[in-house]
């Protein structure tokens, strides 16, 4: 197998959240700790960072919304969403992370990649960010991917929370298949079943829905079952897995109940189900620290496995 890219950039630590935010340099200070503690840095293929493009973002967010982001000064976008100095900066660079790895991986260099980035993005709808998100990491990842030449796209979110705004990114698009599993009802609110598309976008959207509680064996069902059909019906040619760890049993931030080896066979079967195309990776949610650590871990093991 091709080696597994690993992206990270210092400018991630720069995007700074007011003191006992959820959503602090900790959490990939936790992560790299762990990665070098257990000898999966020499595993892993160290893949640059490049920003994102003024294009690549355009091809998903509104060019209004994106000069607001840039406009310099700390403030709040929305009570949960707090923009630093460098957060501008870092998020370009998150939202270019995956981008570099599927250039990584259609240079032939790796296979699969995981980016360990911040500020996380599956909440940053076209015209706005919330839910600690500014910029919609891989709804842009998704657009790069395509002009690179992967026509049909794979979104896979485990993110406990529903990703609102990759959804909205690609409601009425036929070549880009969101797949998310997330508790509902809980924050932000989207993601019934019924949530299936529009347009010619109708039958490429996916939710499944999990009741708080609910842990491996409903997870498994869903990624086992459904995620395996629905990946070889639309036969995509690369795969994008928003991958937040606060669907884990310790997150304080949610509700349901999935364990380290249920993260593990999430990953595994993503995996198995996507054997043969690039499978890029980039962190969502997840806020305890230890068990992002380990579960990071965890999905660093399937993805060299």
């Amino acid at each position: 197998m091709k080696p597994v890219g690993f992206l990270f950039d210092p400018v991630f630590l720069e995007h700074r959240t007011p003191p006992g935010h959820p959503e602090s340099p900790r959490r990939l200070k936790s992560i790299l700790d762990h990665v070098d503690a257990s000898g999966l840095r020499g595993r892993l293929t160290s893949i640059p960072v490049t920003v994102a493009t003024r294009e690549a973002l355009l091809a998903v967010h509104d060019r209004g919304y994106l000069d607001e982001l840039a406009l310099p000064g700390e403030r709040y976008l929305d009570q949960d969403t707090f923009i630093s100095s460098r957060s501008w900066e870092a998020a370009l660079a998150a939202a270019g992370a995956a981008c570099s790895a599927l250039d990584a991986c259609r240079s032939g260099g790796i296979s699969r990649a995981f980016c360990a980035v911040r500020p996380p993005g599956h909440h940053a709808e076209p015209f706005r960010g919330m839910g600690f998100c500014l910029i919609n990491n891989a709804a842009v990842a998704a657009r790069h991917a395509q002009r690179l030449g992967y026509g049909r796209v794979m979104i896979v979110d485990f993110d406990v929370h529903h990703g609102n705004g990759t959804q909205a990114a690609f409601y009425g698009d036929d070549t880009v298949f969101y797949f998310s599993t997330h508790e509902y009802p809980h924050y932000p609110g989207t993601g019934a079943a019924g949530e299936r598309g529009s347009g010619k976008g109708v039958g490429f959207t996916r939710n499944v829905p999990l009741r708080p509680g609910s842990g491996d064996a409903e997870m498994l069902h869903a990624y086992r079952e459904v995620f395996r059909a629905d990946t070889a019906a639309f036969r995509p040619d690369c795969c994008i897995v928003s991958a937040g760890y606060d669907l884990h049993e310790a997150d304080p931030l949610a509700d349901l109940a999935v364990t380290d080896g249920g993260v593990r066979e999430i990953v595994r079967t993503i995996v198995d189900a996507c054997a043969g195309i690039p499978v890029v990776c980039t962190l969502e949610g997840g806020y305890q620290l230890a068990t992002l650590a380990r579960c990071v871990g965890i999905t660093l093991e399937e993805l060299l496995r």
